[in-house]
C-alpha cells in the first residue's frame, strides 16, 4: 500500500505551452515510486493565480506532450529490480 506522502519539492517540473507536469516521488512497501500531477495555470477575475486541473481543447495536445515527456522521465529515472 503506498503511502501519501509526497516530498516538500517536486524530483522535477516538466512543461509544454500553458501545462505543466509535476512529477513526485513517493515511497510505498515495496520502495520508492513516482507519480505526476498535471495543472493548468489561470487568473480568476480578481487576477489571482491558480492552477486547474482541467483541460479544454486547446490544452489537449500539449498535455499529450507533457504526459509523453513525464513517462520517459519517470521511466529513465525508476530503479530497475
Amino acid at each position: 500500500m503506498a503511502t501519501n506522502q509526497k516530498s516538500k519539492r517536486p524530483a522535477t517540473t516538466l512543461r509544454c505551452g500553458n501545462i505543466k507536469a509535476t512529477i513526485w516521488q513517493n515511497v510505498s512497501e515495496n520502495g520508492p515510486f513516482f507519480a505526476t500531477t498535471f495543472s493548468r495555470p489561470f487568473k480568476d477575475q480578481s487576477g489571482a493565480w491558480h492552477n486547474g486541473t482541467s483541460f479544454g481543447l486547446n490544452d489537449l495536445e500539449a498535455l499529450m506532450n507533457v504526459a509523453f515527456e513525464a513517462k520517459e522521465w519517470m521511466t529513465a529515472h525508476t530503479l530497475k529490480r
